[in-house]
């Protein structure tokens, strides 16, 4: 089985900082942990099988090679690109969050 590896973007990184204060501050370490830990997972999935995560956000963008991943048990998605050598990961975003304004111009970060 052939994993591409995981790169996200500059983005990508502050939405995770920002994601794991929130949980630092809110519910404590135990919690930021979970949160890494489910990430992690995600991008174990998303390597192994970038095709089956959701497309949905890709035709409201009109940007058709996007998808997103949720995570088990926290309310992020993990939007992303497959190229041909690696992931390209865009934005890891609450759920709640206006998704289409958040990803407006991602893909040209």
């Amino acid at each position: 089985m052939n994993i591409k590896p995981i790169v996200p973007r500059e983005q990508a990184f502050r939405d995770i900082d920002d994601a794991i204060d929130h949980y630092l501050t809110e519910a404590g370490g135990r919690v930021a942990l979970g949160f890494i830990d489910a990430l992690e997972q995600a991008y174990r999935s998303i390597g192994r099988h970038p095709a089956a995560s959701s497309p949905r956000y890709a035709h409201e963008l009109a940007l058709p090679s996007l998808r997103s991943h949720l995570l088990k048990r926290y309310p992020y998605l993990v939007f992303y690109v497959e190229l041909d050598d690696r992931i390209d990961v865009w934005r890891v975003l609450h759920a709640k969050r206006d998704i289409p304004a958040s990803l407006q111009g991602s893909e040209n970060t």
